[in-house]
């Protein structure tokens, strides 16, 4: 069974070297994303423009538009917070959704599935949609196990 497993981690190693490099560089953008939005203080003087905030500044800029324009209608569209509905401020949007899960205590990794699905779909936002939901799902897995040591 190690053996199969170790087959399978060698495979997608492989695959995740072989990868055209926008959806190579869409896990890492959809885990920093994530995590930005994770750890971020809305003390900050930043939380008027959170987006710029978390999104990376060396991006591609078309990425940076794709991620501006569509990163508050996924928090909306997730259902991830009742704190972002009737808000229509980009930001407010974002930063509503940040304290939330800033606030989310579960026995049963409950924050870490929000976050789990938020970097997916981030990522697959800094695809330009090049990346599907499952693919997505097994890049982040494997980039967690091997490639962010």
């Amino acid at each position: 069974m190690k053996k199969l497993i170790q087959s399978i981690v060698a495979f997608v190693s492989k695959l995740f070297r072989n990868l055209p490099a926008l959806l190579k560089n869409s896990v890492p953008i959809g885990i920093t994303i994530t995590n930005a939005i994770k750890n971020f203080d809305d003390k900050n003087p930043e939380a008027a423009d959170i987006l710029t905030a978390i999104i990376p500044g060396d991006l591609d800029d078309k990425i940076k538009v794709l991620l501006r324009a569509n990163l508050p209608k996924v928090v909306v569209e997730l259902r991830l917070v009742d704190a972002t509905l009737g808000l229509t401020d980009p930001n407010e949007i974002v930063v509503a959704a940040s304290k939330v899960l800033q606030t989310i205590k579960s026995d049963y990794s409950v924050r870490e599935g929000f976050l789990n699905n938020l970097a997916i779909v981030i990522s697959q936002i800094a695809s330009d949609g090049k990346l599907d939901w499952n693919d997505a799902a097994y890049l982040i897995k494997y980039y967690f196990d091997h490639e962010n040591a």
